[in-house]
C-alpha cells in the first residue's frame, strides 16, 4: 500500500511516498530561501510560495516513486496547525487528489506526523515518552496510540527553537538560527557566561525560554558601549562563546524536565520503553546525545528521528497518513485546516 504526504505548514513546501512496510519511496522539499532576508517566516509569502511550487514538488515525488496517483491508497495533507494559509495550499491539493482519483482523504496533525516519524525508521512501541521540540512548539507527551498523546508539560511562553532562532538573529547568525547556533557552539567556551537555566529543580514538566533569551540579549548588549543591541561589537569567539554556553542553559534545562517527565511516565506506564526526541530541534546533535545518556541512566531505549527527517518533510505527514489508514481512519472533504490543533484535546495550554 501507498500513501502520498503533503507537507505546506511553514515554509517548507514537501512530499512523499510511503509503503506500508516503511519504505520510503521518495522525499522532495523545497524550501523557501525567500524568507533568508526578513530573519524569519513571513505568512504571506510562504503562502504565495506553496501555491506556486506544491503541484511540481507532488509531482516530483511521484515521478521520484516511479508511480502515478492510480498507484495510490490514500493521500495525507498536514492539516494544522501552522501558518493558515500554507495550511490551505496543501490540504485543498490534497483533497483535489482525493477528489479526482477516488482516494481517502487523511487530515495529519502536524505535530503528530513528528511525533510518528520515529516509526517509520525504528521499531517503537506504544506507549513511549516524547520530547517534542521545533521552532513554533516545545512539549513533553506520552504517545499513547495513533492520536492519543497525553501531555505532562509545554513552554510557558517561548519554545526552544524559536529561542535559537532569535539569540541567532541577536548575533546576526543567519538563519535559519538553530544550526547556526549549534556550529558556533562547537568552538566556544560555555563556561564564559552564566546563563540562567529555567525551570530546573521546580517540580513538573512545564518549561520556559523567555527569560533565558533575555538573559543572552543582555550579555550581548554588554558589548556595546551604549547598552544598544544593535551597537553591540562581537568577535567571531564571542559568539561561539555566547552561543555554546547558551545551547548548554537550554540543554540542561530541558533534560532536567525531561528526568522529572521520565518518573512519572514509569509510574504510569511501566511497560513504556522508549524516551523519543521530534521536531525540528531534535537535529541538534548535543541535545540527542544528552538524552541518550538521560535515556541509558534510567534503562529506556533512546530513539530520534534520521537528522533529514526532522525538520518538516514530507515523508512524516505520508507515514502518520499510512499510520492512520492502517488504523481504518480517514477525513471527510469537508474537513477545515485548522491554525491550532493540540496533540492531547484536554491540555489546558
Amino acid at each position: 500500500m501507498l500513501v502520498l504526504g503533503i507537507e505546506s505548514s511553514c515554509d517548507e513546501t514537501a512530499a512523499a511516498v510511503v509503503s506500508h512496510d516503511k519504505k520510503l519511496l521518495s522525499s522532495v522539499v523545497y524550501s523557501q530561501a525567500e524568507h533568508q532576508v526578513f530573519g524569519g517566516v513571513v505568512p504571506e509569502i510562504a503562502a504565495r510560495a506553496h501555491l506556486q511550487k506544491v503541484g511540481s514538488v507532488v509531482h516530483s515525488a511521484l515521478d521520484q516513486a516511479r508511480i502515478s496517483f492510480q498507484d495510490l491508497d490514500a493521500v495525507a495533507a498536514s492539516a494544522g496547525p501552522g501558518l493558515i494559509g500554507g495550511v490551505i495550499v496543501g490540504v485543498m491539493t490534497a483533497k483535489a487528489i482525493a477528489a479526482v482519483h477516488h482516494l481517502p482523504f487523511i487530515a495529519i496533525n502536524h505535530l503528530e506526523a513528528h511525533a510518528l516519524t520515529p516509526r517509520l525508521t525504528q521499531d517503537v512501541p506504544f506507549p513511549y515518552l516524547l520530547l517534542l521540540t521545533s521552532g513554533g512548539h516545545c512539549q513533553i507527551l506520552i504517545a499513547e496510540g495513533i492520536g492519543k498523546f497525553k501531555k505532562l508539560g509545554a513552554t510557558v511562553d517561548d519554545a526552544a527553537g524559536e529561542a535559537f532562532d532569535k539569540v541567532a538573529k541577536m548575533m546576526e547568525l543567519g538563519y535559519p538560527g538553530g544550526p547556526k547556533v549549534e556550529q558556533y557552539a562547537l568552538n566556544g567556551n560555555a563556561d564564559r557566561f552564566d546563563f540562567p537555566r529555567p525551570m530546573v529543580g521546580k517540580p513538573g514538566c512545564d518549561l520556559s525560554f523567555s527569560g533565558l533569551k533575555t538573559a543572552v540579549r543582555r550579555a550581548i548588549e554588554d558589548f556595546s558601549e551604549d547598552g544598544i543591541l544593535e551597537h553591540a561589537v562581537l568577535s567571531e569567539q564571542d559568539k561561539a562563546d555566547l552561543c555554546a554556553c547558551f545551547q548548554r542553559a537550554v540543554l540542561e534545562s530541558l533534560c532536567s524536565r525531561v528526568k522529572n517527565a521520565i518518573k512519572l511516565f514509569k509510574t504510569q506506564y511501566p511497560e513504556g520503553t522508549h524516551l523519543v526526541v521530534a521536531g525540528g530541534v531534535a537535529a541538534n546533535q548535543a541535545l540527542r546525545e544528552a538524552l541518550e545518556n538521560l535515556a541509558k541512566k534510567y534503562k529506556l531505549t533512546f530513539a530520534a528521528a534520521p537528522m533529514n527527517l526532522c525538520t518538516d518533510n514530507g515523508a512524516m505527514v505520508a507515514w502518520a497518513g499510512m499510520e492512520h489508514f492502517l488504523a481504518g481512519m480517514s477525513d471527510p472533504l469537508d474537513f477545515s485546516p485548522r491554525p491550532r490543533w493540540p496533540l492531547d484535546p484536554t491540555s489546558k495550554r
